[in-house]
């Protein structure tokens, strides 16, 4: 039953944009690094010996404001579908638990941020070789920099999809979610224990696994809050 929850969901999705939103995210962060280059690359190979590792800072830098936003937008789209519709009690008539169609639900959105860290760090790879920034390619820090704020950020994807499917009105995730970006922004000035720093990867440790630790677990956390919650409400 699983896997036909999972199937009509990604069939629901099929031509309502959601798809070219998680592309729409890497290929704008690389976008814009094209740009940046493109205007003064040799100004920026000045800046730093490890041409390498300046490029991905700079590429990491909007990568978690594209998420925090590409997440408000996915989930708020997600629930919409079902409530445009009147599915949700639909769905629901049929055999089959409530905990797995929020499972379903869940699992499909980080199923899309994963193709979309996936489709950063192909774009990521490709144009720092396009800039030519030297022979030894950090292959490791590519990849820690194109999936770390995804798992980090589980905790906000949790949320914002609990937000969204118990919501009547749909403004209301999209609220949570731009003042998701307005902290996702201020990333630096924000406390380690705020969930929209924690993609950031900064922590007064200087440890980016502690933020990606911190995201699995409590973003586990929030989505067992938020299925429990969604089981007990009344169907929109």
């Amino acid at each position: 039953m699983m896997g036909k929850l999972l199937s009509s969901d990604f069939l629901k999705i099929k031509r309502k944009g959601l798809w070219f939103l998680t592309a729409l995210g890497p290929i704008g962060v690389v976008a814009l690094q094209t740009v940046n280059y493109g205007i003064r690359k040799d100004y920026l190979l000045q800046q730093s010996d490890d041409d390498w590792g300046y490029y991905l800072g700079n590429v990491h830098a909007f990568t978690p404001l594209a998420l925090i936003l590409g997440i408000a937008i996915l989930t708020s789209f997600m629930a919409s579908i079902e409530s445009e519709t009147n599915a949700w009690k639909q769905l629901i008539a049929l055999p089959v638990s409530k905990m797995k169609v929020y499972l379903s639900k869940f699992t499909v959105l980080a199923l899309l941020l994963f193709v979309s860290s996936s489709l950063l760090l192909v774009l990521s790879l490709a144009y720092g070789v396009y800039l030519d920034l030297g022979a030894a390619i950090p292959y490791t820090e590519i990849v820690k920099s194109s999936y770390y704020p995804f798992l980090a950020s589980l905790p906000v994807l949790a949320l914002q999809l609990w937000i969204a499917t118990v919501s009547q009105n749909q403004a209301i995730p999209i609220t949570t979610g731009v003042f998701g970006v307005i902290f996702a922004f201020s990333a630096y000035n924000l406390p380690d224990w705020m969930i929209w720093k924690w993609p950031s990867l900064m922590n007064e440790w200087n440890e980016p696994i502690i933020n990606v630790a911190l995201g699995l677990g409590v973003g586990v956390l929030l989505y067992i809050v938020g299925m429990i919650d969604f089981t007990r409400r009344d169907v929109k």
